[in-house]
């Protein structure tokens, strides 16, 4: 009986040290900061009128508080705190309201000043949220990563492919993006779920529980040289489509889950 009580208690606190820990409290954004960026081509007058209380905000849907995101202006949503070794998990959904694409992205590893990437964020790695795009790699700034791909059948794409080849990704490595594995995206207006497990240089893309994106080597480019790159702040992008989230969650990981690496 001892035995099995000592167990238990190792399972309990175990269970309180890699528990699930909400960014969002439901209540407000005092845990981030916002900074507003540049205006989207063919709405400048509405990022003359946008301020970070507009731009990120909280409403309700279904009797549950989420962040509204309004979309008419570039802009960053980042955590305080930077964050290593870890597994988040993102649900959102689009809005009506669209200032040229629905666009918005997760960006991970994010460092150093807003406005180093496109004038408006943080150096960092994307997850890419915008629609049909959902789950695609961007490079911002000077970020690196190596993916297993295959040619796009037009030759113009990388997309991501656990049977590819091992290919070099940087703003002088093949380009900025990789394309996701395959589209597990769900319709306009239904919540999806993402989950970002990262570890080490390893990062993985996980779309309504499909795995669409392996990066690794994650790094940063510095006088020529890989820096590994494994911790940074996240950032949640307002680019173009009104964007709602009911949940943004991360847990401590010691290890990525092998299912997710095959």
């Amino acid at each position: 009986m001892k035995n099995l009580l000592i167990v238990l208690a190792l399972c309990f606190l175990t269970s309180v040290g890699y528990s699930q820990k909400p960014l969002f409290n439901g209540k407000n954004l005092k845990n981030w900061d916002i900074s507003l960026g540049t205006p989207i081509t063919g709405f400048e007058d509405l990022a003359k009128k946008a301020t970070p209380a507009s731009t990120y905000s909280i409403t309700e849907i279904d009797g549950q508080k989420v962040i509204h995101i309004s979309g008419d202006i570039f802009a960053s949503l980042a955590t305080k705190a930077e964050y290593g070794n870890y597994h988040l998990r993102l649900e959102f959904k689009w809005g009506e309201k669209v200032y040229g694409t629905r666009n918005s992205g997760l960006l991970y590893h994010s460092f150093g000043p807003f406005g180093a990437a496109y004038g408006t964020w943080m150096a960092s790695i994307e997850h890419q949220l915008k629609h049909e795009s959902l789950g695609d790699t961007h490079l911002m700034a000077n970020t690196y990563c190596e993916a297993k791909t295959v040619k796009s059948s037009d030759g113009k794409n990388f997309n991501f492919s656990p049977e590819g080849q091992s290919t070099l990704f940087s703003e002088k490595d093949n380009g900025r993006s990789v394309k996701k594995a395959k589209d597990a995206e769900k319709p306009l207006g239904e919540w999806n779920t993402v989950d970002l497990y990262c570890f080490g240089q390893t990062a993985v893309h996980v779309v309504n529980g499909q795995v669409v994106m392996i990066n690794t080597n994650c790094s940063k480019i510095e006088n020529g040289q890989k820096v590994p790159l494994t911790k940074g702040k996240i950032q949640l992008q307002s680019e173009g489509g009104e964007f709602f989230i009911r949940k943004v969650e991360i847990e401590k990981i010691k290890g990525i889950p092998a299912q997710y690496l095959k």
